[in-house]
């Protein structure tokens, strides 16, 4: 880029429905040195594997309830009776820090990003949807996985039924196939992001 102009920096929101693929995408975004990730907070259990502070920061239900009574998060949701929640200060620095940011959220954090009273975060949004072909492959999905009962299921197919039809809030839908088509796919968002005239700042 010519040393003229520098540019503002994204902070790309990625959502989909739970068993859409969309953990497995974002580990593979995660290994780009190009920008920050944001480690999501949540209520929940970790599960087998998980690592507090990689995979999710592992909070208390009362420790999470302070920090929304403190301002502290971006946006928090309830999803399947657990709480998740975006940290605002690590987001707001990493910007400033000349960094882009990927964030994997559900639809409810999303709607809240792009209400933002926050100048720097609602300029600097990209948000994708990553759509499932059909709610059966959905199901299929969810069984193989084998975390969840079979109640349990059937309350995310529903969940992912209604997140569905939100796509049109999104500025990129992606129907989901193979996970190298759709990280393709959500590199080459990433990259025509980058080079929008309005993310250009004079020096």
């Amino acid at each position: 880029m010519s040393n003229q102009f520098t540019r503002r920096r994204i902070l790309f929101v990625v959502s989909a429905p739970s068993g859409a693929g969309k953990t497995t995408l974002v580990e593979a975004l995660r290994k780009s040195p190009n920008f920050y990730y944001s480690v999501s907070c949540t209520t929940r259990a970790p599960r087998a594997g998980e690592i507090d502070g990689k995979d999710y920061q592992f909070l208390s239900d009362a420790d999470f309830r302070a920090r929304i009574e403190g301002g502290d998060f971006l946006e928090h949701a309830e999803v399947h009776g657990t709480l998740y929640g975006t940290l605002r200060e690590p987001v707001l620095a990493n910007l400033k820090n000349g960094l882009d940011i990927l964030i994997d959220i559900d639809t409810q954090g999303a709607a809240t990003i792009r209400t933002s009273d926050d100048p720097i975060i609602r300029r600097a949004l990209a948000d994708v949807f990553i759509m499932p072909p059909n709610l059966e492959e959905l199901r299929g999905r969810l069984t193989k996985r084998g975390t969840e009962t079979a109640q349990q299921i059937e309350s995310r197919l529903a969940t992912a039924a209604r997140e569905m039809e939100l796509w049109r809030d999104y500025r990129y839908t992606i129907v989901s196939g193979s996970v190298e088509e759709d990280l393709e796919k959500v590199r080459h968002i990433m990259a025509a992001e980058s080079y929008l005239s309005r993310r250009l700042k004079p020096k």
